[in-house]
């Protein structure tokens, strides 16, 4: 019989610690009281980063967030002994260099919002996280926006290929430094917003206040630009504060825990005002290369945080909207190319949730 050890499992879908044990067979076997929870190939196990006397591994072929942590030194050299491609992973790849400059960097991070405080702290920390952390809270929040909402995708022929052409254009005006999925709800909250990772969601109840596709395409440039601008794990990391900045300094981000704050975190927290300007900045640069102008964006918040200022989840609630704010976006009123998608188009996505 193979020699069994002792291990924490997570299988990626239920926020939940298990004790399981670990066989060396023909596959890395993860068992839970004698019944076996799953069976990893060792040729998809890989290594991600954990504190030093942990071996966090995940398999390329089970569920993005399922991961095992391993204590037990004998139990780690067995997993280096029958796993061949334990670092070769293209999500985590990086030097011993890079590691350390990240955790120079975040303890630098502590310091400043012991002096400065967390705002401070999350504007020089979450341009240092890695793209695979951001891409995990992403995806649990999804779950949970989900969950919450209720929703369902919004999709037919015509309205599912006049999305795709917005977003295309979009992001090739925009330079964006991840490539975005942008989706239609069937949820009535007005609300457009976006989740790391590049997941970005208008509600079928903003489509239907909409009164322009420009007012609808200034909406997805600026939710674009709070990607660009990682301002949800700015978010994230203000809202958690210490506690949350130790888990990223020590890795402990990898664990269902911090991940699920932080999806709570998205679903509840606005963002500040400096990042909505920040965000508006962002999409008026990218409708101008368009040639489309930022003015309906301004009209459409307008319409809608007058109308609903106690929603949940409101514009209002996720993008507060200042006179300044109305002021620079109302000065960029001229268009000078076609609209992005025709007559035809535009009614096909703005009715694409009926």
């Amino acid at each position: 019989m193979n020699e069994k050890f002792e291990a924490i499992y997570f299988d990626g879908v239920v926020n939940k610690k298990r004790r399981v044990s670990l066989a060396f067979g023909p596959t890395l076997e993860i068992c839970e009281d004698g019944a076996a929870l799953s069976a990893w190939s060792y040729t998809d196990v890989r290594r991600i980063p954990a504190p030093a006397d942990l071996m966090r591994l995940r398999s390329i072929s089970a569920a993005q967030l399922a991961h095992l942590d391993i204590r037990d030194g004998d139990a780690q050299r067995e997993v280096e002994r029958h796993c061949p491609k334990l670092a070769d992973d293209a999500a985590h790849e990086g030097s011993t260099l890079k590691i350390v400059t990240w955790s120079l960097a975040a303890t630098a991070s502590i310091v400043g919002l012991v002096w400065f405080g967390v705002p401070f702290a999350a504007d020089r920390l979450a341009p240092l996280v890695p793209i695979s952390w951001e891409n995990r809270i992403g995806e649990v929040a999804e779950r949970q926006m989900r969950q919450m909402f209720d929703g369902k995708n919004c999709t037919t022929p015509k309205g599912s290929a006049a999305l795709a052409k917005l977003s295309k254009r979009l992001q090739d005006a925009s330079g964006l430094r991840v490539t975005a999925t942008i989706e239609a709800l069937s949820e009535k909250t007005p609300n457009a917003f976006a989740l790391p990772g590049g997941k970005v969601f208008v509600l079928a109840g903003l489509l239907e206040k909409a009164q322009s596709q420009d007012e609808i395409l200034g909406v997805l440039a600026h939710e674009l630009g709070h990607l660009q601008n990682r301002d949800h794990l700015r978010r994230i990391i203000a809202d958690g504060g210490t506690a949350y900045l130790f888990g990223l300094l020590f890795g402990d981000v990898a664990g269902g825990g911090a991940v699920v704050f932080a999806g709570k975190t998205l679903l509840n927290a606005a963002n500040s005002r400096e990042a909505e300007a920040r965000a508006d900045a962002f999409a008026a640069q990218t409708l101008a290369r368009l040639g489309r102008p930022a003015k309906p964006m301004g009209e459409l918040l307008l319409r809608v945080t007058g109308k609903e200022k106690d929603g949940f989840l409101t514009i209002l609630h996720d993008h507060p909207l200042s006179e300044d704010r109305l002021a620079k976006l109302s000065a960029a009123d001229k268009a000078t190319a076609d609209p992005v998608l025709t007559d035809d188009e535009w009614k096909a996505l703005k009715t694409i949730c009926d």
